[in-house]
């Protein structure tokens, strides 16, 4: 046994060893990596700082604010803080350039865009968009600012795409503070966060090959968000609170009398509908078998009517309820859905779909947790732009190199310039790369699985 013990010892110290020049090569990568993105930039100082904040994004420091990464280079952090929040650079093309990659490295035609809004808590109020709001991070009303964010899964992968900052009412009815935090002239016009969604839903649904749109149930309550994506052709699975109203297609209309206006189906909230229904009805999926083993998920679907308060009228949808076991088999959560794609779309494509849109979350872990996309200590609207800009930028390298150590990927996506020749590479940094993180859930016992699991992503 010690002998034993020894050997695998042995064996996990020569994988822990880096080999030499390891770092070397990432800091070359990196290069490479952004070189692409410097020729929007019309000064080679401006190439130079744009090189430095992604890399010090990318870096193991604690706080990844202008300052820290100033300090860590040794540069003056009034240079840095002026080129994030006050040099004027357009940081769109950067957005646009970023997205096309993804495109070409991720996209696939069973492509999955997920929305959802994030939210930055703040103290005071002179940072742009700050109200007491609810705060997802924090579990609760409080100051903080909210963004509305874009990304992309297939099963390629998954990346935070785009993303616009929310401006309240308040915001857009005070013209002083808006000017003083420079908000643009065509942002200062009131837009819901569907809105919101549906103008970088234009900008780049023509580049990003896809079949569904999700989005939480922020996303999925509006009934006029998804009755412009009716308009649009856009197949949707947006969750909705589990007090939405439906009323069952499948069920016969109550007998006419002969007087009055003919009677209607009657209206359920959609948990009520859901405890309704018999266990028969009830489909397990197979949505995981990897290391850590399968994940079985129950999926309800059924045929219904809703909106009957909304001004454009009713609409028939499909709604689907997922629901998920703990190990004593009682049901620790369950998911509501409602969906355009016809009733007939089979269970798995839903559950898919569904696996999709929590994708999202592990672009935050990795935006928030690795690429410093909360930790800016800027006020204006330039400086929040240019810093998400420049953090899902270093996102995207992270997945990049993410990937290549799956060996999913094994070339450098990207060529050399001599434009950024110029550029000196950047020294004394350390990088940090961490695996990509599976979605735990609990588990179910199996009555008529699918055993092949959902293809979304490989675990």
């Amino acid at each position: 046994m010690d002998h034993a013990f020894d050997v695998r010892k042995r064996e996990l110290e020569r994988e822990c060893i880096v080999p030499s020049g390891m770092f070397a090569d990432v800091l070359n990568r990196l290069e490479r990596f952004i070189q692409p993105f410097l020729e929007s930039f019309v000064r080679y100082t401006q190439c130079d700082h744009a090189t430095t904040v992604v890399s010090g994004l990318c870096s193991d420091l604690q706080r990844k604010n202008a300052e820290s990464i100033a300090y860590h280079f040794g540069l003056d952090r009034k240079t840095i803080q002026h080129f994030i929040g006050e040099s004027k650079w357009d940081d769109a093309p950067l957005r646009i350039e970023m997205a096309n990659q993804i495109a070409d490295q991720l996209g696939a035609e069973d492509g999955v865009l997920i929305f959802d809004p994030s939210a930055f808590p703040k103290s005071g109020n002179e940072s742009v968009g700050v109200k007491r709001q609810w705060c997802g991070r924090l579990g609760k009303i409080d100051n903080c600012q909210v963004a509305v964010f874009l990304a992309y899964a297939s099963g390629k992968g998954h990346a935070l795409v785009d993303g616009d900052l929310y401006l309240p009412k308040e915001w857009i009815k005070d013209k002083k503070r808006m000017k003083k935090s420079g908000v643009p002239k065509h942002k200062q016009k009131y837009r819901t966060r569907a809105q919101m969604c549906l103008e970088l839903l234009k900008l780049h649904s023509e580049r990003l090959p896809h079949q569904w749109i999700t989005g939480d149930d922020e996303m999925g309550q509006p009934a006029e968000f998804r009755r412009e994506l009716r308009s649009l052709n856009e197949r949707y699975l947006l969750a909705v609170p589990k007090n939405t109203s439906v009323a069952d297609l499948e069920l016969p209309p109550p007998e006419y009398d002969g007087f009055g206006r003919p009677p209607v189906r009657p209206c359920v909230r959609i948990e009520k509908w859901t405890a309704a229904q018999p266990d028969a009805s009830w489909e397990q999926i197979d949505v995981r078998d990897g290391e850590k083993g399968p994940l079985i998920v129950e999926v309800l679907k059924g045929h219904v009517e809703t909106s009957k308060r909304s001004v454009g009228g009713t609409a028939e949808e499909t709604c689907v309820v997922i629901r998920y076991r703990d190990r004593d088999k009682a049901i620790a959560k369950q998911d509501y859905y409602l969906s355009n794609a016809p009733y007939s779309t089979s269970a798995a494509e839903f559950a898919r779909a569904a696996k999709a849109e929590h994708r999202i979350e592990e672009c935050f872990d990795r935006g928030k947790g690795e690429a410093g996309m909360a930790d800016y200590e800027v006020r204006g609207w330039v400086g929040w732009q240019h810093h998400q800009t420049l953090s899902m930028l270093a996102s995207w390298f992270l997945n990049v190199e993410t990937r290549r150590s799956e060996k999913k990927s094994a070339s450098d996506d990207v060529q050399p310039s001599s434009q950024l020749d110029r550029l000196r590479p950047a020294s004394g940094v350390t990088m940090r790369f961490t695996p990509r993180r599976q979605a735990s859930r609990p588990a179910s016992s199996a009555k008529k699985s699918a055993r092949t699991p959902i293809p979304l992503e490989t675990p």
